[in-house]
Order: C-alpha cells, then sequence, then structure tokens
C-alpha cells in the first residue's frame, strides 16, 4: 500500500524521507481530491498482466518505454536526477508503473505545501496535467518504472512558475470544483 505524508522543510539529502514531526499522513482520499490516482499491480508480471492490460485500454495508454534510473544504467545520471527533482508541470498526464526499486513523487497540494508519495514495486501512479510535482530516488539509489502515454511521448517539463499554461488553468479549476 502506498505511503504519503507532509514534507518538512528541511534542506537535508531530498532521497531522505523528510516527514514531519509529529507525521502527519496523507490518505489516498486526499490525493484522489488532487487528482492523482494510485494503482496497485503485479509487477512481477508486467508483461501478460490482464489488470495492466485493461488500464491501458481503458486510458487509451499507446506508448510505453521502460527506464532505470541508477548511476550505472542511466546515462547523465546526476544531470538527469537535478532535473527529475526540479519543480515542474506537464501538459499531459504523467503516469509511472514501478517494476522494481523505489522513489518518491512530490506533488502541491492546494495550499502549495508538499506531500511525498512512496513508490516502489508495483505501484502505478497518474499525476494530472497541471500538478506542480518531482521525484527523485529514496536511499536506494534505485528504481525501475514504465512510462506511460496517451499517443506519442512529450517529455517537456516546464519549471515553475507555469501558470499560464492552459493544462495549469485547468488544474486549478478541477482543484475548486474538489473544495466545492
Amino acid at each position: 500500500m502506498v505511503e504519503a505524508w507532509y514534507m518538512d522543510e528541511s534542506p537535508e539529502d531530498q532521497r531522505a524521507p523528510h516527514r514531519l514531526r509529529p507525521n502527519r499522513a496523507v490518505s489516498l482520499e486526499e490525493l484522489r481530491r488532487l487528482g492523482v490516482v494510485y494503482r496497485k499491480l503485479d509487477a512481477d508480471n508486467y508483461e501478460t498482466d490482464p489488470c495492466l492490460k485493461e488500464i491501458r485500454r481503458a486510458e487509451n495508454y499507446s506508448w510505453m518505454d521502460i527506464i532505470t534510473i541508477h548511476k550505472d544504467k542511466l546515462p547523465n545520471y546526476e544531470e538527469k536526477i537535478k532535473t527529475f527533482y526540479e519543480e515542474h508541470l506537464h501538459l499531459d498526464d504523467e503516469i509511472r508503473y514501478i517494476l522494481d526499486g523505489s522513489g518518491y513523487f512530490d506533488v502541491r497540494d492546494k495550499d502549495d505545501k508538499w506531500i511525498r508519495i512512496s513508490m516502489e514495486k508495483g505501484d502505478m501512479i497518474t499525476l494530472p496535467a497541471g500538478i506542480y510535482h518531482r521525484f527523485t530516488l529514496d536511499e536506494n539509489n534505485y528504481i525501475k518504472a514504465m512510462r506511460l502515454f496517451v499517443g506519442e511521448p512529450v517529455w517537456t517539463p516546464y519549471n515553475r512558475p507555469a501558470d499560464d499554461f492552459p493544462a495549469r488553468k485547468q488544474y486549478m479549476k478541477f482543484l475548486a470544483e474538489e473544495a466545492q
């Protein structure tokens, strides 16, 4: 089961858990109200998993690849890790399915506070277009993930501030409607 919590403001290693003291957990329902969708799948059988096949069909995820983030596997590893951790948004949903290893996705809540989502093998997350977020490895320094897209992949991150993009405006409208 995925675990999420509000983060502290510590500047220490980004790969540390950064939990508030006392811990302030965030439920799946709270994540859903931010537009974040979580699923648990069978990562050992991802190539033949009927659940994954049905999700891809239902959500029209027509493109997929697999990325391994580890210093021995990813070209320009240090540069990529820094880029992934810069606060940004995308104009399309970001879908990641963890096949092995672990890491963190951080998302902003409606009050602009950071929530850290701990992801591990079998976890699938969908971050809505327009949500400010970032990614980092945890202290294990390794993750293997499937990246899914509707149509051709668009890799462009738009670093904050990016409030004038239609995707951001649509996301803010979604948050306002969820608050009612």
